[in-house]
């Protein structure tokens, strides 16, 4: 007689769900002007900080702090095209502390300064 022994796989649930990861993306593009740490990031789906970085890096391949300003110079490349605040002002707007922060980052991501980029009047 032949017996068939089926191993037992243990399914373990590393990073964030579907949902979860939609609620964050969500949080952040909704709270993008404010300063956005860790924890409270981590703290809106209910998991430890460092769960939620670990988390995070697997379902988006960028730490959260990475994710955080990649979207702060996307807001900021497209309210340089459609609108004709201060790039200072933008800078504010869109969360970071000042306008040479948002130029470092923004050169760092797109090669070029915003001021390169804001279309001639």
């Amino acid at each position: 007689m032949l017996t068939t022994i089926t191993p037992t796989i243990e399914f373990k649930h590393k990073g964030l769900t579907h949902t979860q990861l939609q609620q964050i993306l969500d949080y952040i593009q909704t709270h993008l002007d404010r300063d956005l740490a860790l924890a409270e990031l981590a703290e809106t789906l209910n998991l430890s900080p460092t769960y939620f970085a670990r988390a995070f890096k697997q379902a988006i391949k960028v730490s959260p702090h990475q994710y955080v300003i990649q979207q702060r110079v996307e807001r900021a490349k497209l309210m340089l095209s459609k609108t004709d605040l201060a790039i200072a002002d933008i800078a504010l707007q869109v969360g970071f502390s000042s306008q040479s922060h948002l130029t470092q980052h923004f050169k760092r991501f797109t090669g070029k300064t915003p001021k390169q980029i804001r279309p001639s009047p």
